[in-house]
């Protein structure tokens, strides 16, 4: 029977869409998993961990229904017998007894409580530098609860942080499919700013702000301040390298004001704009930061930033012993795994400030070593800017900072600004 006209045909249920969840690369440079860990701790304590981590990842791949007697007889005593004879660091103890608990009763552990002390042997291993251990881990228990964005997004971060920028994009993108099922807002926006940093650090800027803006909205629609931030934070580094200098200025300060003057992420955020500022050749007021900035870290990797940063500026701004000062803090980091992550672009920095100060010697010596790190890194962008201060090393001219034509800055708003940062940093201090 046909229907009238004014009739609406009825409607078809609506599917029930569900958000795809893309598989992640599971294994790094190693040919067996978590070896690279054995050379990384070494002893006794190394292998007790690899054979721990090895049993996590086993009952992890077993059915729920199928762990039952997944283990040997005697295997739980003998994991147990193995953690009384070795001498561990006391702050892994519980969580390497949790995961004994699990090779004698594999059929009563909880994915939760296992995850858990998977995070705590992985923020140990963090701790003390062993990036091969801290992933090993962070996966370990990400794959014990796999539907945990949390678990997730800290194996994407950690393997980004230790240069297998591969596996942590697999893992971004994992967290963005498993965030949006759990309706975990907070772990789908920093996803999307952890894949933002991956792009951006690859040169492909446009890619990079679209992933931020994605962070960002889902930061204003869920009232996540810090989350705002963070978001308008990266925007701006995004501008910056776009050589928007106007429209970078213009997300600093909303990124200021998203934090609030008395936020701890205001440091990290004077010290990117104070860059930028370097990058223009308004040497003055980035130096003024800089200088408010560098007593108050105290981590290698931040402080290898900035130092960096100060080099960069003293040398522009013609301040040999400021130079000098940084130089040696620079180079004493590099020894300290730590700073691994920011070694490569704070060479860089120094090499700019070596080559303003027509110092060739130490341009050459800093230049090449960025490379070397770099290329171990996949760090491609670093590699390019390299190669423009390869070229000033050889030929032994002056780099040009200020970018030719263009957009200027507002002089009173960067003075502005920059007197914003620095009150909020000695307020930190003070209040600290």
């Amino acid at each position: 029977m046909k229907t009238r006209p004014s009739e609406k045909p009825p409607r078809k249920p609506r599917k029930r869409w569900r958000w795809h969840v893309p598989p992640a690369i599971l294994h790094g440079p190693e040919t067996l998993e978590g070896t690279e860990m054995l050379d990384e701790v070494g002893g006794e304590t190394g292998v007790l961990l690899w054979q721990s981590l090895r049993d996590v990842t086993l009952w992890s791949g077993a059915a729920p229904e199928k762990r039952e007697g997944l283990f040997s007889p005697g295997a739980g005593e003998g994991r147990r017998s193995m953690l009384r004879s070795v001498k561990v660091d006391p702050e892994i103890r519980a969580p390497l007894d949790t995961l004994a608990e699990l090779v004698e009763n594999p059929a009563g552990a909880v994915a939760d409580t296992v995850t858990a002390a998977c995070r705590e042997i992985s923020q140990w291993a963090e701790s003390n530098g062993n990036l091969a251990a801290a992933v090993a881990f962070a996966q370990a228990g990400a794959l014990a609860s796999p539907a945990n964005p949390t678990a997730g997004l800290r194996v994407a971060k950690l393997a980004r942080k230790k240069g297998e920028n591969a596996r942590a994009e697999t893992w971004f993108r994992r967290t963005v499919g498993l965030a949006r099922q759990a309706k975990d807002w907070e772990s789908y926006s920093r996803a999307f700013l952890g894949l933002g940093n991956l792009y951006k650090l690859r040169g492909a800027f446009p890619t990079a702000r679209h992933l931020y803006i994605r962070g960002l909205r889902a930061a204003k629609r869920h009232s996540m301040r810090t989350l705002q931030g963070d978001a308008l934070h990266e925007l701006f580094g995004v501008a910056a390298d776009m050589e928007q200098p106007r429209e970078a200025e213009s997300l600093a300060r909303a990124a200021y004001e998203a934090y609030g003057p008395d936020h701890p992420l205001i440091p990290a955020l004077a010290h990117d704009v104070a860059f930028f500022w370097t990058t223009l050749g308004h040497f003055g007021p980035a130096l003024s930061v800089f200088q408010a900035l560098l007593p108050e870290f105290h981590r290698p990797v931040d402080r290898m930033c900035i130092a960096g940063s100060l080099a960069r500026a003293a040398g522009g701004a013609g301040a040999e012993e400021a130079f000098t000062e940084a130089r040696r803090e620079v180079e004493r980091l590099l020894s300290d795994p730590g700073a691994g992550e920011i070694a490569a672009r704070a060479l860089l920095d120094l090499a700019r400030g070596a080559v303003s100060l027509g110092d060739w010697d130490a341009a050459e010596r800093a230049v090449s070593r960025a490379r070397e790190i770099a290329q171990e890194r996949e760090e491609a962008r670093v590699l390019q800017v390299a190669e423009s201060i390869v070229d000033a090393v050889r030929s032994e001219r002056t780099l040009e900072e200020e970018k030719a034509g263009g957009e200027k800055l507002d002089v009173e708003e960067t003075e502005a600004l920059a007197a914003d940062f620095i009150r909020s940093i000695r307020e930190h201090a003070a209040a600290g």
